[in-house]
This record gives structure tokens, C-alpha cells and sequence, in this order.
């Protein structure tokens, strides 16, 4: 499960990046409200103008990801803390370990 969300976050960030870079090649750099180009999004510190569903589509990848991301690690942190754990408990009832009296 782990596994999965950070694969998943990580292939969100690369299509959120691909996407950025796009729009930052493809998209006008000044308002045309002809196409309802009239969202200002800073790519990179550069302005351009999106239309409202494209920017909120690339903003909802950018947080899914990073989401999906962030909760792999967070899985990922209590798996170790709780293997690390068991392995410990189990060391201390190893019939050969050193506190053995």
C-alpha cells in the first residue's frame, strides 16, 4: 500500500510538471477574454492566463498528488516504526541474546 501511494504521487508530480511546462510554451502571456483566458497562474515566475477549468484541473493534480505522495511516507514511517518495533520485541525474547541469564 505503501508502494502504491508513492508511485501514485510521484507519476501525479511528473504529469503536473508535464502539464506546466506546456501551458508555460503554449499559453498567452497576456488576458484574452475571447477564450476566457483570464486566470493568471505563475509557472516558474512567469504569468500566463488559463481558462478557469484548466486551471483548476491542474491544480487539483498538483494537490491529489502530493497528497497521495506525502500519505506513502507517512505509511510508509509507521510500517518501519512498527517492523522496528516487532523486531525488538522478538529480540528480547531470542532464547540466545545476550541479557539471557
Amino acid at each position: 500500500m505503501t508502494w502504491s501511494f508513492l508511485v501514485a504521487g510521484v507519476a501525479g508530480l511528473v504529469i503536473s510538471a508535464s502539464i506546466s511546462t506546456r501551458y508555460l510554451e503554449q499559453l498567452p502571456r497576456t488576458p484574452v477574454p475571447e477564450e476566457m483566458r483570464m486566470t493568471p497562474r505563475s509557472i516558474e515566475g512567469t504569468v500566463v492566463y488559463a481558462t478557469v477549468e484548466e486551471d483548476k484541473t491542474l491544480t487539483l493534480i498538483e494537490y491529489l498528488s502530493l497528497g497521495a505522495f506525502v500519505s506513502g511516507i507517512c505509511f510508509g514511517c509507521v510500517h518501519l516504526r512498527q517492523w522496528g518495533l516487532a523486531y525488538h520485541m522478538s529480540a528480547e525474547a531470542d532464547d540466545y541474546s545476550e541479557d539471557s541469564p
